[in-house]
């Protein structure tokens, strides 16, 4: 199975990388807590912030499809009954960026804060969890989980393949506890959301996490990191209607290539259907009929 999945939407292996700045700052809030505008703050504050996104729009594909293959190990289990996911690994996805939040985050956690134990941790928060499950259920439970768009172009587009496996075969349905989709999300998302941030709170020493939400602003924030308040609104980003104009932008971008491929399959099979029903009837030059194949074995017998 895996021979073929390489063979149909594999991307060459990425290449290793050595960082040249310390991942300073691990922002493990589960998404729709006010990742986009942390993101937004956190690169304000001069640290190059890598966000869930960064790895939905990533023009490598190689480095997506390493991030499938980690959260794919991850949530399937290894023989040993344990897995160990080194910086070296992280690196290959996250470069030389300074902080992680959204996406990676929420998949990884633990392994992050194993990977990387000098980094700061920031548990951002959503007060009103009805409000977030509102949120999150709109967005990615409907919006993503449940658009045929999306599950017929990943057939016919490598990004959307291993997009599409990221989060909906394997990265949601871990986290949320859920058959592969987001039906987890529905049904499981307050509960996973409590467990989470106690998750957090129990993994973090007090003197190095900071639990805010985008209510808090600047203050709480630049104080945690050490860095002057910038002179300047708190950044409030990426709305529910910005998330699916994101979402169909990359729809859009696929499309083309899900066009080509979806032609280039179809001619291809047409063409094997036309051989196989002129052999069948005998009409291809030099070619035995079935019917005539059957006859000469029925004489032999």
């Amino acid at each position: 199975m895996f021979a073929l999945q390489q063979l149909l939407y594999g991307f060459p292996e990425p290449a290793p990388h050595k960082r040249s700045k310390p991942l300073e700052v691990l922002c493990l809030g589960l998404p729709r807590t006010g990742t986009e505008s942390l993101s937004v703050a956190l690169r304000t504050l001069g640290l190059p912030t890598y966000h869930g996104w960064d790895v939905v729009f990533e023009t490598d594909g190689s480095k997506l499809q390493h991030c499938t293959e980690l959260v794919r190990r991850k949530y399937n289990g290894a023989h040993d009954g344990d897995v160990q996911i080194t910086s070296a690994e992280f690196d290959i996805i996250l470069g030389d960026h300074q902080a992680v939040v959204d996406s990676v985050s929420v998949l990884f956690g633990p392994e992050l804060f194993a990977a990387y134990p000098d980094a700061k941790v920031i548990l951002n928060v959503r007060p009103d969890i009805d409000a977030w499950y509102r949120s999150i259920d709109k967005t990615i439970a409907q919006g993503i989980g449940q658009s045929w768009t999306l599950w017929g172009m990943q057939w016919f587009c490598p990004q959307i393949y291993w997009l599409y496996s990221l989060y909906l075969r394997y990265g949601y349905p871990g986290v949320f506890r859920g058959v592969p989709g987001t039906d987890g999300i529905q049904r499981n998302a307050k509960w996973v959301y409590r467990d989470h941030c106690n998750m957090v709170r129990g993994m973090v020493p007090k003197d190095r996490l900071l639990e805010w939400s985008v209510d808090d602003g600047w203050e709480p924030l630049c104080k945690f990191l050490d860095k002057p308040v910038p002179d300047e609104p708190f950044p409030r980003t990426n709305a529910p209607g910005n998330f699916a104009e994101r979402k169909d932008e990359l729809v859009k971008r696929c499309l083309v290539q899900c066009v080509r491929n979806l032609t280039l399959t179809s001619v291809t099979l047409g063409g094997i259907t036309t051989a196989i029903v002129m052999w069948w009837q005998g009409r291809i030059p030099g070619a035995i009929s079935l019917s005539d194949l059957l006859r000469r074995f029925t004489r032999m017998t």
